[in-house]
C-alpha cells in the first residue's frame, strides 16, 4: 500500500474537493469512514482495497497529524479550502506562535495582517522549525513571524486547535506580528 499517496488523496478529498468523491462534510468536517472508504476504493489505484486499518495507519504514522477518526467518522484537522465553514474547538494557545511566509508577501502581511487567503483559517505554528518547514513550501528562505498570542487574546482574537503543533485563527492583525529573521 502506498500510504503517502493514500494520505494525500484523503487530504484532498476531505480538505479541498469532497464533492469529487460524493462526500458531504458535517459542520465539523466529518464524514462517515465507510463513505470515504467506498469513494476511495471506487476509483482505486491501490494494490488492494483501502481499509479502516490503512486509515488508522496513516493517522498514527503522520508527523503532521492531518486527520482524525472519532467513532465511525473521519475528518481533516486543518487546511480546508471548501466553501463551507468548518467549526473548530476554541483553545488557549501558547503565549507565542510562529508563521512562515514569503519575502514577496511580508510587506502586505505587516500592513494588513495575516489572512486565511484560500483557506478557512490562518495557520500558526507552535515552534520555529514547524514555521520554517511550512514557509519553505513557497520560499527557500522564508520570513518567520512571531505572533504575540497573549496580547491578541486579550484583545479578542480567538484561537482554535489544529493539532498539537498547529493553531488556527480567523485572522491576525499586523499589530501582533513581529519579523524575527
Amino acid at each position: 500500500m502506498d500510504y503517502t499517496k493514500l494520505s494525500k488523496e484523503i487530504s484532498y478529498a476531505l480538505r479541498h474537493a469532497p464533492w469529487e468523491y460524493e462526500l458531504e462534510l458535517d459542520s465539523e468536517g466529518f464524514v462517515p469512514v465507510e463513505q470515504l472508504l467506498f469513494a476511495v476504493n471506487e476509483g482505486s489505484g491501490y494494490s488492494r482495497p483501502v481499509t479502516v486499518d490503512d486509515l488508522e495507519h496513516i493517522i498514527a504514522c503522520s508527523e503532521k497529524k492531518r486527520h482524525e477518526i472519532r467513532g465511525d467518522k473521519i475528518r481533516a484537522l486543518y487546511g480546508h479550502s471548501v466553501p463551507m465553514h468548518i467549526s473548530k474547538e476554541q483553545t488557549t494557545p501558547p503565549d507565542v506562535l510562529y508563521h512562515g511566509t514569503t519575502h514577496r508577501a511580508i510587506d502586505t502581511i505587516m500592513r494588513e495582517g495575516l489572512k486565511p487567503m484560500g483557506r478557512q483559517y490562518v495557520h500558526l505554528s507552535a515552534d520555529i522549525p514547524t514555521a520554517l518547514s511550512v514557509g519553505k513550501r513557497r520560499d527557500n528562505d522564508p520570513v518567520i513571524l512571531r505572533i504575540d498570542t497573549r496580547k491578541a487574546r486579550e484583545n479578542g482574537i480567538v484561537f482554535y486547535r489544529g493539532n498539537e503543533k498547529i493553531f488556527l485563527a480567523d485572522s491576525i492583525p499586523g499589530e501582533y506580528l513581529e519579523i524575527i529573521n
